[in-house]
Formats: C-alpha cells, structure tokens, sequence
C-alpha cells in the first residue's frame, strides 16, 4: 500500500518519529499536571494559571524564536526545546517522588515548558517544507497532524492509568520519551534550508507579523482558529467535570482528553487519503461552527458516554481546521520567513489553547463549569458568522493548493 508522503524519506522518518515521541510524552504529561494541580488546590483559577504560566513565555519570545529559525538550524533548535523540556520534567518527577511538589513547582515548570514549545514550535513546523515536496505539503502536514492527534489520544489514556503508579512514575515515563525524541532528531541527516542573511533590524524581527496581517486568508484562518478554541475550549476544566460532575477518576480524565483526538486522528486519517482540494473556505467555516456545537453539547452533557460523543465530533471537527490553516501558512510563505510566520502562527495557537485555559479557568470560578463551556460554545458560533464577512477572500477560498493539478 503506497503511504501518503514518502517515509522512504529518511530525514521526513526522522522527524516524524522525533515530534511523535516529545508528543506523547507531553500528553501523558499534561494529564498529571492538570489533575496533580487540581488535587493539591481544588480551584478552576489554578488550572487556569497552569494555561497562564505556558502561555507567558509564547508571548514574550515568540518573536525571537522565529528570527533563530529563519537565521540558524532549525534542527538545532528543536534540540535546543527537547532537552528543556527533558529538564522540566525531570524536576517534577523528582519533586514528585520526594514528595515536595507544589502548585508553585509545577507553574515554573510549566514557565519552562512554554519556552521549549515556544522554540519547538516555531522550528518544526517551520522545517516541514523543507523535507517534502511542495506537492506533498499537504499531506505530509495531515500525517504529522494525524500522528500527533494519535499520541493525544493514547497519551492521556496511558498518562491516567501511569498515574494510579503516582505522579512521579508518570514524569518519568514522559522523560523516558523525550530522551528518544532527541536522540533521534540529533540523528537526522543534514536539512538543506535557506537562511535569511538580511540584517537584522526591528522591521525584519517583526516581519512574520507584518507578513500575516498583510496576507488576509492566513490571518482571517488563524484569528478566527485562535478566538475559537479561546473561548471555547474544555481542555483545561476536564478536571472539573471529570471529578465533580461525571464523577470519574485519573483514568476517565485520561479518556476524557483523548476523545477530541481520537475524533481528530479519524478525520486527519481520512483526509490523508482524501486531501482537501475544493471548497476549502466553506469547509473551513463549516469545521470552526461544528466545533462551537459539540462544546455545546459537551456543556449540556452530564453523561460520560455523551461527554466522549461531544468531544470526538469537536475534535474531528478541530483537525479539518488544523489541516487547512496550517498548509495555508505553510504554501503562501516564502521559505525564509517560515519561522518568523510559524512563530506567529504559533502565538496564536499558543494564545487560543494556553490563554484559553486560563480564561475558561477564571470563568469557571465566576459562574461555574458549565455555564462557562456553554458561553465558550455560543461565542463559537457567532465568530464563525462574522468571520465571513471580515475575510471575504477565505470564505469564498476554492483550491487549499492553487497550483494543484
């Protein structure tokens, strides 16, 4: 059977294998951060500082991370983000273990963790382009999505079950799988990349952000991505309704995380075989309003088969979103100002799920849970109808490719 991108590509392998691994053991990860913090405080805001203390460090040094990749390795620099996320986590587990972890411990570790994504971020997705053929953009992005929604989905459900072991069996499991990450993308054959050998000024530092406000169908689909799943994510209050109102346990939070990406790994499958070629706009839109809905759902829900149902659709929903923004970034930028660009796409991803955190964390303490996931849903739906008339040019959106025979 002929693979949708070419894994006969040692390097794209390489790479492939390497982002799998730090995802997984960043979702198993996630797991015992939220539902560690939750036991030490019972509090909605200090779950939504866990977002907060992630999404400080995407904030401040966005820029710079997208200048270091478009100037240096971008090779190096996933290194660079792998080995300080191996140091977070080895301080959680030993503070775990010698029982001396605390809410503060685990929000300066979460500060580091936002830097390593912060520079990870920006260098990965940057480099993806220059492993593939340009025809094979599309899909490679849909396999690297589907691969990553696989490790969201299996990550959480082992994170749980690991967790009855204690937190610190859980770190160091997530360590194990960070090590292998960067022993194999220290091992990647050489990537040829161009490097912007510009002089460095305020304008080129800023350029990624210039670049998207000026291109209106990349910055029309990342705001309207962004703005979604900020106020309407249910990531961060799954503790909550996961203990307090499907009173489940560590293993029906875990399955409650996997269940977007179990419904977005079916639909990133899917596409991988059925690459989105016409009508791109409109299915952008349809996507971003389905996920408003099922958040609804899952608002309404108190039955834990119908909470798994509502966070399947939104997550399936989410990836036809994922799928078509990132290969709009991707296929309008030029090479060398792919970092720059991925960093701001990354701010925005980073601000929509870690910011978002913490606001569905601080509207969960204002008016409860689920009033705060049924505001999320409604304001879903409505930025979807506005969005068309803001950006005309992606609503109206044909080929995903435009040179796509």
């Amino acid at each position: 059977m002929k693979l949708p991108v070419p894994f006969d590509n040692r390097q794209f392998s390489q790479y492939w294998v390497g982002q799998m691994c730090g995802s997984m053991a960043q979702q198993m990860l996630l797991v015992g951060l939220g539902w560690q913090v939750y036991l030490l405080t019972e509090s909605a805001l200090a779950l939504g500082l866990v977002g907060l203390a992630r999404y400080l460090p995407l904030l401040l040094l966005t820029v710079h991370a997208g200048h270091m990749a478009d100037r240096h390795s971008r090779v190096k620099q996933m290194l660079f983000a792998r080995a300080l996320t191996g140091v977070a986590i080895l301080t959680l587990g030993i503070t775990s273990y010698l029982d001396l972890i605390t809410a503060n411990i685990i929000y300066l570790c979460c500060v580091a963790l936002g830097v390593s994504q912060t520079y990870g971020m920006s260098a990965s997705a940057a480099v993806v382009p220059n492993l593939v053929r340009k025809s094979e953009l599309g899909q490679a992005m849909t396999v690297t999505a589907a691969g990553r929604e696989f490790c969201t989905i299996v990550g959480p459900a082992v994170g749980g079950f690991v967790y009855i072991l204690g937190a610190s069996a859980l770190y160091f499991s997530s360590l194990a799988l960070v090590l292998v990450s960067l022993i194999v993308i220290f091992l990647m054959p050489p990537i040829a990349q161009l490097k912007d050998t510009r002089k460095t000024d305020l304008a080129e530092l800023l350029a990624g952000f210039t670049f998207v406000w000026r291109t209106k169908q990349v910055l029309g689909s990342i705001s309207m991505d962004m703005l979604a799943v900020l106020i309407g994510s249910v990531t961060a209050l799954l503790p909550i309704f996961a203990k307090d109102i499907l009173d489940t346990d560590s293993v029906g939070l875990g399955f409650l995380r996997s269940a977007p990406a179990a419904g977005a790994l079916l639909m990133s499958l899917y596409l991988a075989r059925n690459p989105i070629r016409r009508a791109a706009g409109h299915k952008l839109y349809a996507a971003v309003a389905i996920f408003g809905i099922g958040t609804l759902g899952f608002g309404l829900s108190e039955s834990f088969a119908l909470s798994m149902a509502m966070l399947f659709i939104l997550g399936a929903a989410d990836m036809v979103s994922v799928v078509i923004r990132s290969t709009l970034v991707q296929i309008e930028t030029p090479d060398t100002m792919r970092g720059r660009v991925s960093s701001v796409n990354s701010l925005f991803i980073g601000t929509s799920n870690h910011l978002g955190e913490f606001e569905s964390g601080v509207l969960a303490a204002l008016v409860g849970a689920a009033p705060a996931v049924l505001i999320g849903g409604v304001g879903t739906l409505l930025i979807t109808l506005v969005w068309i008339p803001l950006f005309p040019g992606l609503w109206q959106r044909d080929k995903l490719i435009p040179d796509e025979e």
